[in-house]
């Protein structure tokens, strides 16, 4: 069993950064591939980057360059290094773990364990 919490969303102008934090407990979290995903209004959950327990990583096509995922797994929590923001990157930003790690894991497919979300909100 993992739990997430998603924390360091917010306002932040074009061309601006983030962190986002995603901490997790449970014991399989350091064996845990993770990822973030986003949603924004009236559009279906957007898969955009994960970090398996070994550290390789993988982005989709929208953000990649612009953001960065990496763990800390002494203090169990996932973060998202988000620069160059762009208004299309508005959208509620998600946290999920994946703790059965299959063929589609590090595509964003199969997460069994998710957080509540939190808002990023990128003015022009």
């Amino acid at each position: 069993q993992v739990q997430l919490v998603e924390s360091g969303g917010g306002l932040v102008q074009a061309g601006g950064s983030l962190r986002l934090s995603c901490a997790g407990s449970g014991r399989t979290f350091s064996y845990s591939a993770m990822a973030w995903f986003r949603q924004a209004p009236g559009e279906e959950r957007e898969f955009i980057a994960a970090i398996h327990w070994n550290t390789n990583t993988n982005y989709a096509d929208s953000v990649k360059g612009r953001f960065t995922i990496f763990r800390d797994n002494a203090k169990n929590t996932v973060y998202l290094q988000m620069n160059s923001l762009k208004p299309e990157d508005t959208a509620v930003y998600y946290c999920a773990a994946d703790s059965r790690i299959t063929t589609g894991t590090m595509k964003g497919v199969g997460y069994n364990y998710w957080g509540q979300g939190t808002q990023v909100t990128v003015s022009p």
